[in-house]
């Protein structure tokens, strides 16, 4: 039976509240001193190292110019030039911090991954003000423990736990209640010298231990080489050859028996070639190499914001898949990862997406979850797999805007085993045209040449079972197909839309 996802309003009430808080937060530093830290370590962890600091130093120094130009000094331009050169790096040294945990955290095990943050917020300011450069203060213990709350704060929400939401409860009573008794009890936190001396060499130095530690632990990566029933059912998306693992120089490659050659990148096999990104894959690659380190963000934070269960709409299309434990698992245009949480245990799971900024998110998912998966970094419409391959290949959201659907579906159906039930689930028109087409990037869908609509109309004649309908969240419809067991008389375009079946009445463009 269907995951009935209905509208929370209990939930959408503490999500719009919440969010209100971190506005607030901009504008009072009362409450800025909390979510700050928060939206820095949130913002940091979605992008790449190098994108987040300069993003973190964009968000701090141009607001200081702007609202602090009256400090500029106005008797010449080196003056002028020297002011903004040390507010330039005070907000450097102020970030640095978020940077450092983005660096160390996914490399330490368990709650060890909350410590980089407020260490290196003790760490760096002393570090600076040991070599006689004025951060404004040394930091002491009550910056470390809002650091801390921060790092825990969103380390939960990462991994999508419900104690985050009590965490979050908590803290934020906290949080209002002392800066209620600091703004009407005109009570101030003086802490002792001794404290802030003892305080700094000790985040210092495990703040040096945490760096040796994950230079000697890098991030595991998948080795190929020792993957060789996986590596037998690979095939090269353009040639059909078999494949083998090479190493030169300690990098894993996978070359073809006609001498091509696939890197391996990060443990990822990329099988993509300049004409797999033009079009319409080329032209929403790019959005998704944007977006990828907050997509799922985005996702949940809308979700709140609407009141829908999440977890009820991922349901309501992935318990319609036939899986059972030990199946081999392919999901094309993977994304981060999502819809591998509402699979069971037990299963191997593979996935492929077009954007690698997305399949590292999925890495970094996987590692949060304990889960483990194949992923390859290619083109849906060209999968590198044998024939017959899977027990279970779906798809969920991205068909809609394929340069071939058509192609797409057929190397579904290639690798998938006989008898094999699959599925496809993207968003409806409605959709589209209310939600991306009025959101950031919506120039993106608009003066498409056709609307989107399920693709019933490309499933092969001889699949059975055949089954459309639309979801109750988002606009949303699941196609499901049975690949035949064995290879029969070609069904009739009558029998096939004998076996569709819709249960209520559903938008027009699914049709």
């Amino acid at each position: 039976m269907d995951a009935d996802v209905r509208s929370s309003r209990s939930l959408q009430m503490m999500a719009w509240f919440f969010t209100g808080l971190f506005v607030v937060g901009n504008f009072s530093s009362l409450v800025g001193a909390w979510t700050g830290p928060i939206m820095g370590a949130w913002l940091v962890g979605t992008q790449k190292p190098r994108w987040g600091l300069l993003w973190l130093v964009a968000i701090g120094f141009v607001p200081t110019v702007l609202f602090g130009w009256r400090k500029i000094p106005l008797t010449g331009a080196i003056p002028a030039l020297e002011y903004l050169g040390w507010t330039l790096l005070l907000t450097v040294l102020s970030v640095l911090p978020f940077t450092f945990h983005r660096l160390i955290s996914p490399r330490l095990p368990g709650l060890l991954d909350t410590l980089p943050l407020p260490l290196a917020t003790v760490a760096i300011p002393s570090l600076a003000w040991a070599l006689h450069i004025d951060t404004g203060a040394r930091r002491g213990l009550l910056s470390f423990c809002t650091a801390w709350f921060a790092a825990t704060l969103v380390g939960l929400w990462n991994r999508e736990s419900r104690a985050a939401s009590y965490l979050l409860g908590a803290g934020i009573l906290a949080v209002t209640g002392f800066n209620l008794l600091r703004y009407f009890g005109g009570i101030t936190i003086a802490e002792p010298r001794s404290l802030v001396a003892f305080l700094a060499p000790v985040c210092i130095g495990l703040s040096l231990l945490l760096t040796a530690w994950a230079l000697l632990h890098p991030l595991p990566q998948r080795r190929w080489a020792t993957r060789i029933e996986t590596v037998a059912l690979l095939r090269s998306p353009f040639s059909g050859a078999t494949l083998n693992v090479v190493n030169e120089a300690g990098h894993e490659a996978l070359v073809s028996t006609t001498g091509e050659c696939f890197p391996v990148h990060n443990g990822i096999p990329t099988f993509v070639k300049p004409e797999d990104l033009t079009g319409d894959n080329g032209k929403y690659n790019q959005l998704y190499e944007v977006i990828g380190g907050f997509y799922d963000d985005i996702q949940r934070v809308f979700c709140a914001l609407k009141g829908f269960d999440r977890d009820a709409h991922f349901r309501s299309y992935m318990s319609k898949l036939e899986v059972k434990p030990g199946d081999s698992v392919l999901e094309t245009s993977v994304g981060t990862g999502l819809n591998y949480k509402y699979l069971p245990r037990g299963v191997k799971l593979a996935g492929l997406d077009l954007s690698q900024e997305m399949l590292a998110n999925c890495q970094g998912n996987l590692r949060r979850w304990n889960l483990e998966a194949d992923l390859y970094l290619g083109n849906a419409e060209t999968l590198p797999f044998a024939d017959e391959s899977f027990d279970v290949v779906f798809h969920v959201g991205g068909i809609n805007f394929f340069n071939d659907r058509a192609k797409a579906i057929a190397e579904m159906i290639r690798v998938a085993k006989p008898g094999s039930l699959l599925l496809i689930s993207d968003e409806t028109e409605k959709h589209v045209k209310e939600i991306y087409e009025r959101g950031p990037g919506g120039h993106l869908y608009r003066d498409r040449k056709q609307p989107v609509s399920a693709p019933i109309d490309l499933i092969p004649a001889e699949m059975q079972e055949v089954h459309l309908e639309q979801l109750r969240f988002g606009d949303t419809y699941a196609l499901t197909f049975r690949k035949p067991s064995a290879v029969g008389p070609t069904a009739t375009d009558e029998s096939k839309t004998g076996d569709l079946k819709m249960p209520w009445p559903i938008d027009p463009a699914l049709k």
